[in-house]
This record gives C-alpha cells, structure tokens and sequence, in this order.
C-alpha cells in the first residue's frame, strides 16, 4: 500500500472548506486587484502596508482568540439553533412593550429591503428625499395624535425621551428651578433612566403621587405624568396641570399613541412636552428594541427639543423640499453648550411606524384601538363576575387584578403554564396587558388562568353574548372629541397595490448602498450583507418581550454572552456592557461608568474632562450630561493630540482631572504615534482614558483600545460591526471596559440604578446582525477587512494625488482607513465651496464624505472595506472630473457664477424644463463621464434652501395652501 501524500491537494483541501465563505464575498476587492492595489502603493503585502501606519508599540502581537471563519449557510444554521432555546410566550406584560403586527407590504419593502436599511442621515437632503417624506409623516403622525404643535423624526426609546424631556425643562428654566417631579405610576424603567440622567446634571428628581406636587416653592421645572399609568389607569391630570402652569412648571406626559386615537390628546389637557415610543405601530418588542420614540411640544420650544427635526423648505428652482431643520448636527457647532448628545435618531423604526400609520389610516387604527380597549373590557367583566377585584374604572388596554381564591404566585405558575406572561405588580396584585393579537381564544385562556376548581369553567363563556351585556365604548368624558391624521397620506394608500407604489416612488427617491458608496469618514458604511439581516425578523428574536422571565430569553442571553465575550478580545477588555443603544449612549455610559468609579474611590472632586479641539461634537455634550467639564486641548500642525498642551492642561487641573476622551486612529485619520504617552500622563495624574469607537474599524485584529492603554470605549455596531445605519438609525453603542471599571457599568433599568437605557440590553433584535458578522469573519477575516480598509483608503489618496492635497499624514506619509482632502483654497480661486463638491457629487450618483470636519472647508473620505477596486476608481474619477471642473474656473474657461458646481445638483425637473439658462449643457450637467449613463441617479430636487426653511419652520405633512405659500415666499 502506498504511503500517503503530504503535499498540498487543492482538490482535497476544498472539501473541508465552506462552499459559501462570508469573507471574499464581505470584502470588495478581489485578490488580484489587491496586489495592483498594493503594488501602486509601492508594497507586496497588506501586512506591509499596515506595519508600515500602525505603531508598533501598540501592535497585537497575534490572532485575537477568536474562532475561524465559517460559511453562511453554516452559521444562520447556528444562529437558528439559538433562537429555538428563545420561548416565544404571549407576553401580556404591558410596561410599555406590546405585541403588534407588522403589515407584510412594510415588512417586505421597509424592514427587509436595502434600499430603506442601507441609506446614511439625511444631511444631504436632495438625495434623502423619500425618506425626509416618511419622517415627516412620522412627525404629523405624532403631532396629530398628541395634540401637539411640533415633533422631533424620533429618539431612542420612551425611558431617554422621557430623560431628554426633563432635561429639556430644566433647562428651558435656565437652571433657575433645579426640581423635576415623576409620578410613581410611571414606567419603572423611565424613572430608572431618569435617576442617572438627573444626578449627573444636578436636577434633584422627585417621585410621588402627582397630587403630592408641590408647586408651592417655585422650585419645580417640570413633571412627568404617565398617560395610561403603567398600571392601566386613565386619570384626570387638568387640576394638576394647572396648578403647575401657575408655578411656571413644564407639564411633561409620556403616553401612549394607540390609546390616543381614543383618548383626550395630553395637548388638549394643557401638556407642554409629549414623549413615548411608537413601537406598538408595527415595530415587533425585539426583546427591548430598537424601536422609535418620540418627543412633541410647543413651536416656541423647538430650539430646545433633542434630537432631529425634518423641515420643509424648497430647492433652487422653488419646488418644495424637505430638510433637516434647525438642530442639524448642532453638537458639532455647539459641543458642550449643545441641547443634548444625541446626534442620532431610530429612523428605519420611525419609518415602519409611520407606514403603519398610512397603511391603517385614522379609521384603521381606530378600529385596532376600539377592539383592544373592547376586549380588555369583555375580560375584565368576566374576572370580576368570577369575583376578582379589579380597582381601576376606567383603562385602556391594561387591566390590574387582586385574585380571589388564589395568590399572585399560582395566578403567574398557571399563565405560564399555558406559555403566557403576567406582570407581578406587588404580592396581591397581577397586570395584564392586550393589544392587537388577541383574540377571544387568548380571553377563554386568561379566564381559565383565573379559575379555580369551583368556578365555571372559562371555556364556556360566551364573550359574545357577553359583549352586548356591557358597554364597549370608551368612557365619554375622556373620549377625543378632535380628528386626527386628516392629511390625505394617510387617508389614500389602504390597498397593497397603493401602498408599494407608493413607498418604490419614496424609496427612488433616496441614495443607498444599493446604489454606490457613500465615503463618509468617521462614519463606516460598509455592507450590511443578507444573511446578517436575516434572523432579526425570526419571531425567536423578535417577539420577545424585555421583561420576560430570564428562562425564557436562554437562546438572547447565550447569544449576549457570546457577543461581549467576542467584543472583549477583539478591545483588549474583559468586561463589556450591551445597553447602550447608540454612539451618544455609549459615549454617556463609559463617562458615567468612569465617574462612578471616581466617587467610589472617594474621588468626587474630578470632573475634568480633556477633550481634543478635533474630537466628535458629541464627545464634549456627553461629558456636559455625565456631569462633567470640559476643558479642550489643542492639536498641532500634524492634526495630533498637542502633548505640551495636555501636559500643560494635565498639571493645571491635576486634583481634578476625571478623564481624557479620544478618538483613535485620530479624527484625522492618522495613527498617533504617541498615543500611550498620552494615556500615560492622564493616568499620571489619576485620570482615565475614555476612547471613541468611531474609528474601531481601523483597529480590530491590529491593535485595540486596551493596546493604546485606555480603560473604557464604546463601539458603534452600526459602523465597524456591520448594524445598518437605516437612514439614520438604528445603532447601538455598547462599551467595554477595563477590570477596575467593570463593578460601574450600567445597571438594570427596572431593578437596579444607572441604566442609561429601557431595556438591559439596549437593542437585542439588531444583535445578530453583529453576531453574524463575527461569526463568518473569524479572527483571519476581521483582520484582513481591517488590513483592506486601510488599504482602500491609502489607494483612493494616491489616486487623488495631484488633483488635491491630503491634509494630515501620519509620519510614513500615509493615512489610516479615512483621510482629509483639503478644499479651502478653491473658495478664493474659483468661489468654489466644499458645499458645491459635495452637491456636484450627485450628479455622478454619489453620496458626499463627511463635509467640513473636523476641519471646515475639506472633505473626509472613508471607503471601508466593502467596496470594489472599481467602485473606489470611479469615485476618485467623479473627483478628478469635478477638480478639472474647478480648474477650468480658475482659467476663465468656465462662467464663475453660472456653472456645474455651484447650480448642482441636477434634479431630474431642472433637466427636463424647457428652461435652460446655462452656458453648459445639459449633457455635461447629467453625463459628464461616461459610465454615469448606465448608473444614473437622479437626485428629486435641487439644491436646497437651509435658511429659508429655518426661517418658515414647517415640520408636518404640508396642505397644498401650505406648498403654494412656500412657492409664494
């Protein structure tokens, strides 16, 4: 017998391996574009490319411990395995969270579809018009059902809105009246939030019975009222509201949206701030999110609200055009004097819950609401002909009970028996909650849970019978009485045809991955790939409640545990914390995390934090809400950390030095090289290290947080780790920490104290996107996706050398995984602004990089990974055909006023008038290369009037007079 061959057998070696590898399909260039790639870059492999930018003293010095790579089919098999140990009860638990439908047409075109996950932030408005119209309708929306004049596109989930609203009242006083009041009955993971968000800006935070208030001190900024309470009840709050008002007291209701379309609006009961969540408007429970809440109040106070609000305003050629309005990026502009740090919003969930809106209309939402309050009646009728009782008189959707003949814990063991949720409200009385699921079989099924032996058996009741014994109708003297989403949009889309007609003509509207790239640095945009996508619509992950019990979530929390166990080799750390559900979050929670760390160490004087002039507007603003001060330090020449000026800043505030934050590589997109030494002299001076993930993408399986020697950063999953931006949200900004540090991570948010979120786990049913990314990649895939960011964007540089000059370097002379491309001098040359680049990017069908930061007047540029050798040329064409644009103004060659850059972009009305005042032509304005043709995407208007629409503030679906007035201005 012949011995066995050890050499390599190609043919043997491939039946051992995947046939659908993740890896080669996640990165963009294929193998031999990476070697022309490397070789226009003058070397022969990425490990030289990389050695030669990351620092070695901060280098890792092998694989990360991760698992290799696996297949796709292989892994969503694993990941289906997970799921399964998740119990899918009917969770009546209410708090906040309720079981909803989404409409298939929604979940097919919206929540699955690239064209609506894949978008970045509307800042350039002109290519984000379809989804500015769904935020708009998501505005109206909430005006309309809340009876308030104004609303933001969303925030993150009730118990924020809730933080933000109180706040938002303080501040509105100016800090003069330092109490803000909450009821008891409120939502106790509202009051949670609230608790950490209160200590850290010095609001004292009292929670009462409402009528306890007392105005009589002029000393109450605010209070929250809960509309239903979380017990269900529905309470007459004018006599409060208006003894309030009389002490100057903001009157804050956080309610609820389903119940408005049959309950008196808190505006009409005199509300000054509305805030809640949308979720049960097609948005599943996810296990705590991500869905959109929302905060509405007066005009007047509009310059106060937080977070994004979307405008109408009108494009050069004077047809109506929406924008974001007013608090565009305000933390970049404002930093530590901003309204809040949240720079972002849920958009992709506000989206859903407005189409819910469109797609049942006034009379289908409330015909849902009529049904839900009419069985909750039915039930409630029964238990208390069985001889239960039940204290509450008037409710919407949520009953509470104090047995008879049984105690709560038999009332719970018998609903979980039949796979359903209960909520214990105290050792006497249980709550439920229903809401558009259920069905007369789900109300035989609760009676039977509150039988006893000697009782009539709950199946013989006929609920139908009963139903013309009692009064279904919701209690007269707090019925609306007003009309509410009268705008036709919600009045003429009911069929299915209608409704993806309409939302194609939206989402044409509207530039997306599924088109080209969009470059933006600090910012990663990379591929979100269909198999990472698909188990967030898996009922496992979605329909699970967040306050279900801990035996039921088996398959989330093995799924918990794996991430954090991940994300902590990938930093270097060993703790990590999943609550966060954004950057700004994560930003908040690893300085609250440092500053309760400092208080426990008897440390409460620090309350320095050093902050780069360069670093993200919302690092200053969540240093300002963590209850801390910020002093910046300068940059050099170079774009880095001024280390004589952090020495200089270190001694000077030595005693009460908290932290310092950066952003690594630096926002310049340059590697520091003295990076530990900046570590080392905050740590000298017994300050931590707080480290901004935005730029993780150009660390993992290089270096890390821990490498550089920080001790906590936050990570944007919705950049490095493949969460889809959704047109500006969802995101999720966990933190990681190092040992010391770990005893502060964020607590609870019903049990325990400084949550800075709803749900434990901040967003959950977006998690197996990262999992699935993770998992695929392995250690040699994330590495190499690492290698090729950084690559990509040295390429692009190098290609757009000549044409324009890269501002920051680092000492080899070249960048990280993002670079600066420098504008400033075409302003005096030719009257050309990095505005007018980014407008002209358009017209060849892309997105702008990130305009004017960190330094005003440039362009960042970030290619990511994920994209083509081809795709990185053709963009690096668009900008060399926009310089010999510049060029030919310099010259005289082109009109200085009247020419491509400053009328783009090119909408496709302004390209089919009749009218044509340019000395171009229309060829050269739409087609100006050639591949443009067969990738043509046109932009839905023209350039847009910022200043007008902030001028003629309009944030709701607007009538024709309305449009026409607009045209007429």
């Amino acid at each position: 017998m012949p011995a066995a061959s050890t050499k390599y057998d190609p043919a043997v070696a491939d039946i051992f391996s995947a046939v659908d590898p993740f890896a080669p399909r996640h990165l963009g260039p294929r193998e031999s574009d990476l070697a022309a790639m490397l070789e226009t870059l003058g070397c022969k492999t990425l490990d030289e490319l990389t050695g030669d930018i990351v620092p070695q003293s901060i280098a890792l010095d092998g694989p990360m411990g991760l698992d290799g790579p696996r297949g796709e089919y292989a892994t969503l098999n694993e990941i289906r395995e997970i799921a399964r140990k998740n119990q899918v009860f009917r969770s009546l638990i209410g708090q906040g969270y309720y079981g909803t439908i989404i409409p298939p047409a929604i979940l097919r075109k919206i929540l699955e579809n690239p064209n609506w996950y894949t978008p970045y932030t509307p800042y350039q408005a002109e290519i984000a018009q379809g989804r500015l119209e769904a935020l708009v309708n998501f505005q109206t929306m909430v005006c309309d059902l809340t009876g308030m004049a104004i609303s933001n596109a969303s925030l993150l989930d009730e118990a924020t809105a809730a933080a933000e609203a109180m706040a938002m009242c303080y501040s509105i006083a100016r800090g003069g009246k330092p109490v803000f009041f909450a009821a008891d009955d409120c939502h106790p993971q509202t009051l949670a939030v609230m608790r950490t968000r209160a200590e850290t800006l010095g609001i004292e935070l009292r929670v009462g019975a409402p009528e306890s208030i007392d105005f009589s001190n002029s000393d109450v900024c605010g209070f929250l009222l809960q509309y239903p309470t979380t017990d269900g009840r529905i309470e007459d709050y004018r006599d409060i509201v208006g003894r309030g008002h009389e002490a100057d007291a903001q009157a804050v209701f956080a309610t609820d949206l389903l119940a408005l379309t049959l309950l008196t609006p808190p505006g009409e009961l005199g509300a000054d701030v509305v805030v809640g969540t949308s979720q049960r408007f097609g948005v599943p429970m996810g296990f705590g999110g991500p869905h959109a809440a929302f905060l509405a109040t007066h005009e007047k106070h509009a310059r106060k609200m937080p977070g994004r609000i979307v405008g109408m305003s009108k494009d050069a050629q004077g047809n109506p055009a929406y924008r974001l309005a007013i608090q565009t990026r305000e933390q970049h502009i404002k930093r530590d004097k901003a309204t809040s740090n949240i720079c972002t919003a849920q958009v992709l969930l506000a989206v859903i819950a407005s189409m819910y809106a469109v797609w049942h209309g006034p009379n289908g939402l409330r015909r849902i609401a009529r049904r839900v309050h009419g069985m909750t009646v039915l039930l409630a009728e029964q238990l208390k002909r069985m001889g239960h009782e039940l204290p509450n008189e008037v409710f919407f959707d949520t009953i509470t009970i104090r047995p008879a003949g049984q105690s709560v814990h038999q009332i719970l063991r018998r609903a979980r028996d039949r796979r359903i949720n209960l909520r214990k409200i105290d050792d006497v009385t249980v709550a439920l909650s229903l809401d558009e699921t259920a069905d007369l079989a789900l109300l035989a099924e609760l009676c039977e849970v509150f039988s006893s032996g000697s009782q009539q058996p709950a199946c013989d009741v006929d609920f139908k019978k009963l139903a013309g014994e009692v009064d279904l109708a919701f209690p007269e003297r707090f019925t609306r009485k007003s009309d509410f989403l009268t705008h036709e949009v919600f009045n003429i889309y009911h069929s299915e045809h209608e409704i993806l007609r309409y939302l194609l003509r939206l989402a044409k509207k509207d530039l997306s991955l599924a088109h080209s790239m969009i470059p933006l640095g600090s910012c990663t945009m990379k591929l979100n790939a269909a198999s990472e996508m698909i188990p967030i619509t898996w009922p496992e992950f979605a329909n699970m409640h967040p306050f279900c019990p801990d035996e039921q979530a088996e398959g989330y929390h093995e799924l918990f545990g794996q991430l954090k166990s991940w994300l902590a080799r990938i930093t270097g750390f060993p703790a990590v914390s999943l609550q966060p559900n954004a950057g700004s979050q994560g930003e908040f929670a690893g300085l609250l995390t440092i500053r309760k760390y400092l208080h426990a160490q008897g440390q409460m004087r620090r309350n320095i934090c050093l902050i780069p002039v360069s670093a993200h507007g919302t690092n200053p603003a969540s240093a300002v809400i963590a209850g801390m001060r910020v002093v910046p330090v300068t940059c050099n020449e170079r774009g880095d950390i001024d280390v004589d000026d952090l020495k200089a800043k270190a001694d000077e505030y030595s005693e009460t030095l908290a932290c310092i934050m950066i952003t690594y590589p630096s926002t310049h997109g340059v590697f520091e090289e003295r990076v530990r030494d900046i570590c080392a002299i905050v740590h000298e001076h017994g300050g931590q290290v707080y480290m901004d993930g935005a730029n993780m993408n150009a660390q993992v399986g290089l270096t890390s947080p821990a490498s550089i020697g920080a001790d906590v950063c936050h990570l944007n999953l919705h950049k490095t780790f493949c969460i889809p931006h959704g047109g500006g949200g969802p995101g999720m900004g966990p933190i990681a920490c190092a040992k010391h540090l770990a005893p502060y991570l964020p607590g609870d948010p019903v049990s325990g104290r400084g949550a800075v979120s709803a749900a434990a786990n901040g967003s959950p049913s977006i998690l197996p996107i990262s999992w699935m990314y993770i998992r695929m990649m392995g250690d040699p895939g994330l590495r190499k996706a690492t290698q090729v960011a950084i690559l990509n964007a040295n390429y692009m540089a190098k290609k757009l050398e000549g044409h324009y000059d890269v501002l920051y370097t680092g000492k080899t002379g070249r960048v990280a995984h993002e670079f600066i491309v420098d504008c400033r001098g075409f302003q005096k040359a030719a009257g050309v602004s990095v505005e007018d680049i980014a407008k002209r990017l358009m017209d060849f069908g892309f997105h702008a990089p990130t305009m004017s930061f960190p330094v005003s007047g440039t362009l960042m540029i970030e290619p990511t990974e994920s994209e083509s050798k081809e795709e990185l040329d053709r963009f690096c064409e668009a900008m060399v055909q926009i310089r010999s644009e510049i060029t030919a103004i310099e010259k005289g060659e082109m009109d200085h006023d009247n020419n491509p850059l400053h009328n783009a972009p090119h909408s496709w009305r302004k390209m089919t008038g009749d009218d044509w005042p340019h000395p171009y032509t229309r060829e050269q304005a739409a087609y100006a290369l050639p591949w443009v043709k067969e990738r043509k995407f046109w932009p839905a208007v023209g350039r847009i009037d910022n200043v007008f629409g902030d001028r003629h503030l309009h944030c709701t679906c607007p009538s024709v007079e309305d449009i026409c007035e607009l045209q007429n201005a």
